[in-house]
Order: structure tokens, then C-alpha cells, then sequence
């Protein structure tokens, strides 16, 4: 016996650097996508030697696989009088993190209560619900290693475990029942159980792999990016390492005409119309080919066939739909605005479908029609010589090379001139007024608004008086004496009513002048209401 332990040694420092030197398969890294939980014995009748072998073994099984979210996820339960999960799906997403933790893990010993770490592999961790527990749609995977000895009635949790999706397979060390165990694993029995020598589990790792990887083997295919011509294939790069290349088939699929679509499914390539049938190829390392040349608002079926002489893959198909064709103008924006001018923009941009664009304006109600021609690149164009405060009824056209026309109408409406204010003046007329007195260069002014208050005050414009007269006295707001003051005056606003007071208007002309006594206006801006508005009292 102690020349065998002696042997064991001697065999593990020779072997270990050379594990460590082997790289990790080629062709499983990015093949797979799943949740995988170790059920593993290490109650009183497994040795602390069989139990580091065990998490030897699982360490070499595991080391191949990309971790993480959109890959594959391992999870760790042992079975002892009071079962432990050392860590579920979500703690490790990295292959140093996984390992260090099958490095760290200690035996629980007792009891093999395999009937309670069944229970809450159900309850706890196999049962898509929480962010730590398994993903929904996803296969989930039970490997359970046992040493045979008396394990409990494990056939009707396994059962159980099996209605709900959970493929089990069973790695037994001991002399375990094998007809038990027969009954415990998912078909096919002669892939999924296995009996081998604690000594001997080398020799299992890569058949019970490969057993892993055909059941959580990512064989689908996605679509995105889909517009009205082309679209993008996403796959699983399943050929990664290995020598080969993908076959896509693609093509639209014949229901007589249009059609919503149905659904995707592998075997031969899709029914198609001769010249309408396209096929590519992409290199072994690719993840994603994009479709072009497709035709608007129709129904197509993709085919990836995965070709190696290394190994066999499935066809993997998929069904979906281009958008429905969006002829410019789509939409007719505006902008840099002024009381003469404005610039019109359109989309989108279609210069391969379009042999030019037709520009049509006019003011309303019945005002002369302007026109003219803009090139096909052309989104944009500048109208001037318009008529200010005025409503124009502008009309996008485009012409297609497929001899349709599409148009759109929008309406603008070109601000006001603001009238130009010249010659303030400003002069005292008591302690508490002051007399304002103005000129504009415009006719038919019609009042303008004045404001009075500290220098500090002017950007804010906290009190602004409606004004119909070209000279007005008007009290000065209550503020410590003596202050400079400032009065500020503009334009009346269309729609603006005497007496009323306005917020926020942009003043024409400024002066200022210094007021020995001040006092409080007859109007003035308090606090902002409900409506945030700003409330009047005078």
C-alpha cells in the first residue's frame, strides 16, 4: 500500500507541469451556451484523496470552456449530511475564478444525504428564477459523481429533475447499482454513465465533454440589423480551431407573394426562386455575415451549414422579414428661421433612388408660387427673399427612378421685424420717476416695454411695463437709495394687451441713470404661480 501511495506521488509531480502545459481543446471555446451543475459526493465515504481527485478531475473537464453570460456557467453542490452549494451559475464568469475556487474546496463529510442536495438543486439552483439560478431557454445540465455507496431513492427526484428540461448524466468511482444509476441518467445511457476507477477518470474526461457539449452546443442562429435590403446573421463560430468554412443559403421564401413570415428550421436549403437563391461563404473563425441585394417588405429564410472534416454540425435556419420600403421625403424639418428666409431639409438621404427633388412655395392664402429643381444628393436648400411675418406653404417633391413621386408639405412661418429703437433718453423728473423718451425707425409702432430696475436686475428682466406712448413717466422699484438704475425698452409683441406684464423679453435699447430716492412701481412681478407663470399685482 505505501508503495503504491509512493507511486501515486511520483506520478502527479511528473504529470501536473504537463497538464498545466496543454492548452485547452481546440473548437470548444465559443461552441457552447448553458447552465451546468456538479452534484458531487463528499460525505464520510469518500477519501480525502478521492475527493481531490474528483475536483482534479473536474478542473481538467471544465478548464476548455468560455465562462460568462452568453456562455457557459458553472455551478458547484456538495452532497454531505447537511448539503452545501459552494457557488452558483453567476459567481464565476472567468476560467482563474472557477479554478481557484475548485482548488479551495474542502469535503463536508457525514452523511450521503443525496436526496436533500437533489431537492435544492430543484428548488434553488436548476429553476430559472433568480440572476444566480439557470437561465430560461438555455439547457441545463446535472453531472452527479458519486461513489456508489448507498445514495439514497434518488430515481424519483432524478425523474423529476428530468420532466423539467434538466438533462442528468452520472460518473460513478465505486461499485454503485447500475441498475439504479441506469434509471437516474438521460438517454442516451451509453454517452451519459459512466463507472471508472477513481484512479482512471482521466481516461472519461474527454467523452464525458464531448457528452456535456452536444447537449449545450449553441446551434441557432440570429438575425439583426434587418432594413429594407440587407440584414445580419449571428452565429455561434462553432468551426473556431478546426479546418473548414460556413455555407449560407438564403433566398426569398415562395408563399405567392408577400406574406408574414414563418418559422425557422433546419434540413435542406429553402425553397426559392432559381436566380433568386444566393449563397456565400465565410472562413471558420467568423461569427456574423451580412446579407445585401434583398428586396423590401419580404419574407426569407436563411441556411448555415457548418462544413468540417473534422466533425459533423448541424444545418442551422432561420426566417425574417425586411422592412417595408420608406420612399424620401419621410420627413421635412426647419430651421435657421429669420423674417426673409429659411432653410427646408429633408429625408432620408436616397441618391440611388432618386433622380432629383422639385421645391415648391408659396405664401398663403393665395400668394405667387415659387419653384425649382435640387440635385438627387441634395437634402437641404435655403429660401429666401420671403416676406416677413408671413405663412408659406412649402412642398417637398422627389422623383424616383422607379418613375413614382412622393411629396411633402409643411408649413412655415417667418417672424416679424422687430423695429429698431434709437435715441433714449432718459431724464429725471422727481425722487421717485423718471421720464422715458424714444424714437424708432419704424412706422407703425405700436407701444413698446419699458423696464427699470438695478443693473444686476437687467438679465433677469423681473418687471417689464406695457407702454402705448412715446413719453412716460414711470416709478422706480423700491431699493436702497441711492442706486444706479436702468431703463430698458422693446418692441410690443403681436397679441400683447396694455397693462399687462411679460417675462423674458429681449430688450432693444439700454441706458442708465442714477435716482437720488427710489419707490415701488404701481406694477410689478412677484413670485411664479402654480403654473409657473409669474403673477401680476398692481
Amino acid at each position: 500500500m505505501e508503495s503504491r501511495v509512493l507511486t501515486w506521488m511520483l506520478l502527479c509531480v511528473l504529470l501536473r507541469p504537463l497538464a498545466a502545459q496543454n492548452p485547452a481543446p481546440e473548437g470548444v471555446l465559443n461552441c457552447c451556451e448553458g447552465d451546468v451543475l456538479f452534484l458531487l459526493d463528499s460525505s464520510g465515504s469518500v477519501s480525502s484523496y478521492e475527493h481531490s481527485r474528483m475536483l482534479t478531475f473536474l478542473s481538467e473537464l471544465l478548464l476548455p470552456f468560455s465562462l460568462g453570460e452568453d456562455q457557459v456557467r458553472i455551478g458547484l453542490l456538495q452532497v454531505g449530511t447537511q448539503p452545501r452549494l459552494e457557488f452558483g451559475f453567476g459567481t464565476y464568469s472567468t476560467q482563474s475564478g472557477l479554478q481557484g475556487a475548485l482548488k479551495n474546496t474542502k469535503p463536508l463529510r457525514g452523511d450521503t444525504n443525496t436526496v436533500e442536495a437533489l431537492r435544492i438543486a430543484k428548488e434553488s439552483v436548476l429553476r430559472p428564477r433568480a440572476s444566480d439560478e439557470a437561465r430560461a431557454g438555455l439547457p441545463r445540465v446535472l453531472v452527479w459523481l458519486t461513489d456508489g455507496v448507498k445514495p439514497g431513492d434518488v430515481i424519483g427526484p432524478m425523474a423529476e429533475l428530468r420532466e423539467e428540461g434538466v438533462a442528468v448524466l452520472v460518473v460513478s468511482t465505486g461499485h454503485g447499482n447500475y441498475q439504479v444509476l441506469r434509471q437516474v441518467v438521460s438517454p442516451p445511457i451509453e454517452s451519459n454513465l459512466y463507472f471508472v476507477d477513481i484512479d482512471d477518470l482521466s481516461i472519461i474526461t474527454e467523452d464525458l465533454r464531448d457528452a456535456i457539449i452536444e447537449i449545450i452546443r449553441a446551434e441557432r442562429m440570429n438575425v439583426r440589423d434587418v432594413s429594407t435590403n440587407s440584414a445580419t446573421l449571428n452565429w455561434r463560430p462553432v468551426l473556431s480551431g478546426l479546418n473548414g468554412y460556413y455555407e449560407i443559403r438564403f433566398g426569398p421564401v415562395l408563399t405567392g407573394g408577400g406574406g408574414d413570415g414563418g418559422a425557422g428550421g433546419s434540413g435542406t436549403s429553402p425553397s426559392t426562386g432559381g436566380g433568386d437563391h444566393q449563397r456565400i461563404t465565410q472562413s471558420a473563425d467568423s461569427s456574423t455575415a451580412r446579407l445585401t441585394g434583398l428586396k423590401p417588405d419580404t419574407t426569407y429564410t436563411a441556411t448555415l451549414t457548418p462544413e468540417s472534416n473534422d466533425q459533423a454540425f448541424n444545418m442551422l435556419s432561420v426566417t425574417f422579414t425586411t422592412q417595408p420600403e420608406v420612399l424620401s421625403p419621410a420627413v421635412v424639418t426647419l430651421s435657421e428661421s429669420g423674417p426673409t428666409s429659411v432653410r427646408v431639409s429633408w429625408g432620408p438621404s436616397q441618391p440611388d433612388q432618386i433622380t432629383s427633388y422639385y421645391i415648391e412655395y408659396s405664401a398663403l392664402p393665395r400668394g405667387k408660387l415659387h419653384a425649382f429643381t435640387v440635385g438627387r444628393t441634395q437634402n437641404s436648400t435655403l429660401l429666401r427673399d420671403l416676406q416677413p411675418d408671413t405663412t408659406y406653404l412649402v412642398t417637398v417633391s422627389a422623383r424616383h427612378t422607379s418613375g413614382t413621386e412622393k411629396a411633402m408639405s409643411v408649413k412655415v412661418c417667418t417672424p416679424e421685424v422687430t423695429p429698431a429703437l434709437a435715441d433714449l433718453q432718459l431724464t429725471t423728473v422727481s425722487s421717485d420717476s423718471v421720464q422715458v423718451d424714444w424714437k424708432s425707425s419704424a412706422g407703425g409702432l405700436r407701444g413698446v416695454l419699458a423696464h427699470l430696475g438695478g443693473a444686476a436686475e437687467l438679465h433677469h428682466w423681473p418687471a417689464l411695463i406695457l407702454l402705448f406712448a412715446a413719453r412716460l413717466s414711470v416709478n422706480a422699484p423700491h431699493t436702497p437709495p441711492p442706486s444706479d438704475q436702468s431703463v430698458c425698452v422693446t418692441h410690443l409683441p403681436d397679441g400683447a394687451r396694455g397693462g399687462t406684464v411679460l417675462h423674458g423679453t429681449i430688450p432693444n435699447r439700454c441706458i442708465s441713470i442714477r435716482l437720488p430716492i427710489l419707490a415701488s412701481l404701481s406694477c410689478k412681478c412677484t413670485t411664479p404661480n402654480m403654473e409657473g407663470r409669474w403673477q401680476e399685482e398692481c
